[in-house]
């Protein structure tokens, strides 16, 4: 009966897998490695395109708040127009003093005669129906002063009239400065002394408010220009201003060489996973 047994027991032994023995390889077919390329390339093209895109501050408009070489990751779905196919998304209208991503209403000509459309970031200013005008540096909106801690403060040193008692002087054209269009359609909007934000619209202006063209120099910016807000800074790199001007390949390889030679030194660790505000 024992040896009857034992022999059940063994067989019921040899039936069952043995723990730790090596299993059999499955190899992915060339067919399902690009099918998951495929697959986190179309996840990554969706983020980019919808929900979030990278931004890298090429001037100081913004300083101290945002610098030069400051590589932001901005929200593009909170202040879109809102979408039936995503209901569960938060969305809302842009804020006074909300940083705003953008496209610059005027467009830049490049060196053939084309226009472009420069990405911008600036403060949220005014929204539509402010009454806005600056006193001595001192942004006051519906006749209330507003405490911009963050912007660059006026001094006897640094005052300038059209930038600081705004829109007491008006714009003029000049090269790199106010534009044409907005020099002539200034005036319609300017009511006892306030500049009148219309409806749609939306004024900006840079932190850095002596070093910043903005609203003051090219007016109002649409609603539908508005593309998101930055929410974090995710890398920081010592950049001088004029880097982002250089368009030659051999300017652009010599950066990313000087880049990758002091990328530890040059980064700006504290910034790193800065929020923005």
């Amino acid at each position: 009966m024992t040896r009857k047994k034992d022999q059940a027991i063994a067989e019921a032994q040899e039936t069952q897998p043995v723990s730790g023995a090596p299993q059999e390889r499955v190899e992915e077919t060339p067919f399902e490695a690009l099918a998951s390329i495929c697959s986190v390339l179309v996840v990554g093209l969706f983020i980019l395109t919808f929900l979030a895109q990278n931004f890298v501050i090429p001037s100081g408009s913004m300083e101290k708040t945002l610098l030069v070489g400051d590589h932001l990751l901005v929200d593009r779905i909170t202040l879109a127009p809102p979408a039936r196919w995503m209901p569960l998304v938060h969305y809302r209208e842009p804020r006074r003093g909300d940083i705003i991503v953008f496209i610059k209403p005027v467009p830049d000509l490049d060196a053939s005669g084309q226009p472009q459309y420069l990405y911008l970031v600036k403060r949220l200013i005014g929204v539509p129906g402010d009454h806005i005008h600056l006193r001595n540096g001192i942004v006051i909106i519906n006749g209330v002063a507003q405490a911009f801690p963050y912007a660059q403060p006026t001094t006897p040193e640094n005052h300038n009239d059209f930038l600081d008692e705004f829109p007491s002087v008006p714009p003029y054209p000049q090269p790199g400065g106010a534009t044409e269009e907005w020099a002539v359609d200034f005036p319609n909007h300017v009511v006892n002394g306030d500049l009148v934000v219309p409806k749609g619209m939306y004024f900006m202006m840079g932190d850095n408010r002596h070093d910043s063209l903005d609203s003051r120099f090219w007016g109002f910016v649409p609603r539908a220009n508005i593309i998101g807000r930055p929410l974090f800074n995710y890398w920081s790199f010592k950049t001088p201003e004029s880097e982002y001007d250089q368009t030659g390949l051999g300017a652009r390889m010599a950066w990313m060489a000087h880049v990758a030679l002091h990328f530890f030194t040059e980064t700006r660790w504290e910034r790193t996973f800065h929020v923005t505000r």
